[in-house]
């Protein structure tokens, strides 16, 4: 008996999944030979405290598979509590990253992801950034000016590349808007869709770091969404 085919299969995505894979297939790659630059941009306030410890762990998981590619560099972004706003220095170790990612911790505030699209802005001014990911549950800013601080990091080149704990409205439609002006994307998820949050992270932070050439070797090693990602990019050839 022939041994069985171990080739991963392109499974089936959802709606909502292959048309936020549509719209990473169709993000400029990373030139030849330059590292990747991601902003990693997280909501700690103290609404994400009961996924907090799921998600850490799901995003430990993202770096530690882009870190094969070897070539991202990643700045952590988190804001919590009474206007505490923080961003590392680039990182190229994923493990360094993983820990400082895990030794930030909830603490109830508003949210502010104005300063986060701004300072994602003012890096990209400095040098290039390949896309911005931010993960949050909820928006208390103006939707006038997140807007046209999105039209600031299309301008810079930035897609935004959104992650929507829950879903709830009217955030949602916001998050929408931002991807859309950025070229970027956006994903519902909650505590049943794990798996499809990794993937997706992970597909995202692979073509960050290496563009098609990653994604592509990486898609073929571990199928689901990078395959199907992968898939994306021959169709649209």
């Amino acid at each position: 008996m022939a041994p069985a085919d171990k080739t991963p299969v392109a499974r089936p995505a959802s709606g909502a999944v292959a048309a936020f894979l549509d719209k990473v297939a169709a993000t400029p790659a990373v030139a030849r030979g330059a590292r990747g630059r991601l902003v990693f941009a997280m909501d700690a306030t103290a609404s994400r405290g009961p996924s907090w410890a799921q998600a850490t762990n799901i995003q430990a998981e993202m770096f530690r598979e882009a870190a094969t590619v070897g070539t991202l560099d990643v700045q952590l972004v988190y804001y919590r509590g009474l206007l505490d706003f923080g961003a590392s220095p680039w990182l190229q170790n994923a493990e360094a990253m993983i820990n400082l990612m895990r030794s930030v911790s909830v603490l109830e505030g508003q949210t502010q992801i104005l300063r986060v699209m701004r300072h994602a802005a003012e890096e990209a001014r400095r040098g290039k950034v390949n896309a911005l990911v931010f993960i949050g549950d909820a928006m208390e800013e103006s939707a006038d000016a997140l807007i046209g601080a999105a039209g600031e990091l299309a301008l810079r080149g930035v897609p935004a590349f959104i992650f929507h704990e829950g879903g709830e409205e009217p955030a949602g439609s916001v998050f929408r808007k931002i991807a859309t002006l950025t070229h970027g994307a956006y994903s519902q998820f909650n505590a049943g869709s794990a798996k499809e949050l990794r993937d997706l992270l992970t597909a995202v932070a692979v073509f960050a770091a290496g563009g098609r050439k990653a994604l592509t070797d990486y898609g073929k090693r571990t199928g689901g969404a990078a395959l199907q990602l992968t898939h994306r990019f021959d169709t649209q050839r």
